[in-house]
């Protein structure tokens, strides 16, 4: 709550207060000018009366020039009726009679609002921040139909933003952030239209979920990349076990091609010097590995040197 009334105290400072005065060069001469001529009347006449009338018509004409900037539109009021917008440049009213109530800014304004501690349709918890991009398309509208525009596009867009959070899971809101800000937009945008404001667009900054559940949304994450992982390794060892069934048939019938892969098993493993190889009895018996190894023994003695008879 107080995120979001910071929020408005911001927005509003952005905006042209209503009823500050605004000094221009033509309201300075038009009260510098009679207050001149009463000054010389004065001096020329020794009467103090011609002062005071040039300060008083000074006051009087210095109330009717305004200027509005090239983005804001004045709103105008004679004797509390709305006559018409004003501006931009230079335009003139009539003293104590008409009145500018209001100085509407028809560029794009940004405003940052909040849903805090808001559950989700599964009930979770969750702070999401946001930036909704807005501008005034109508300034008639946004004077004369709302009390304050900016305020009311504040509390539109935070109780449009919490009702599609109340109705959104927390994985959709998690994933599917482009979807939900383009409905947020349609919403707002819907209840602001009869105020003369149109939404550009709204950005989701940050969702932020409790810190308990975003441990335990780790541990899943986890579990399920160590289970993918299981999977993937025995997949591996059904394909290896297939590739191994093809090679047994392919050596059923071809005692050749067995001693030559006997022959390459163990040079693969007497290649480094000293290597030490435990052969299975079975693979000696029916591989015909007795002769090879015996041979690699001879041979692993004379590179190493030994004297020790071979068994």
């Amino acid at each position: 709550m107080a995120n979001l009334q910071q929020s408005l105290i911001e927005a509003r400072n952005n905006l042209p207060a209503p009823n500050v005065p605004r000094v221009n060069v033509i309201a300075v001469v038009s009260f510098l000018a009679p207050v001149a001529l009463g000054a010389l009347a004065t001096l020329m006449t020794l009467n103090p009366a011609g002062a005071i009338v040039g300060v008083l018509l000074g006051l009087l004409l210095a109330q009717s020039p305004k200027v509005a900037r090239q983005w804001e539109r004045a709103v105008v009021l004679r004797l509390g009726r709305y006559i018409g917008l004003r501006g931009p440049g230079l335009f003139w009213i009539i003293p104590f009679v008409d009145n500018v109530t209001s100085w509407i800014d028809q560029r794009v304004i940004t405003t940052a609002f909040a849903a805090e501690e808001t559950l989700t349709s599964d009930t979770v918890p969750v702070n999401v921040d946001a930036v909704l991009f807005w501008m005034v398309y109508d300034p008639e509208k946004a004077a004369l139909e709302v009390q304050n525009y900016p305020a009311a596009v504040s509390w539109a867009a935070q109780t449009a933003l919490r009702d599609i959070i109340g109705r959104t899971s927390l994985s959709d809101l998690l994933r599917g952030r482009e979807r939900i800000e383009e409905e947020l937009q349609k919403l707002i945008d819907e209840r602001s239209t009869p105020w003369g404001v149109t939404v550009q667009s709204v950005e989701m900054r940050d969702v932020i979920i409790p810190a308990a559940l975003q441990d335990a949304m780790s541990r899943e994450a986890q579990a399920a990349r160590e289970k993918a992982a299981r999977v993937i390794l025995a997949q591996a060892e059904v394909e290896i076990a297939h590739q191994f069934d093809k090679a047994s048939q392919s050596y059923h019938n071809n005692p050749t091609a067995l001693h030559l892969r006997a022959m390459n098993m163990l040079y693969e493993g007497l290649k480094e010097k000293g290597a030490l190889m435990l052969v299975p009895s079975s693979a000696v018996e029916s591989m015909g590995m007795g002769g090879l190894m015996g041979a690699a023994a001879l041979r692993q003695q004379k590179l190493t040197g030994s004297d020790e008879p071979v068994e």
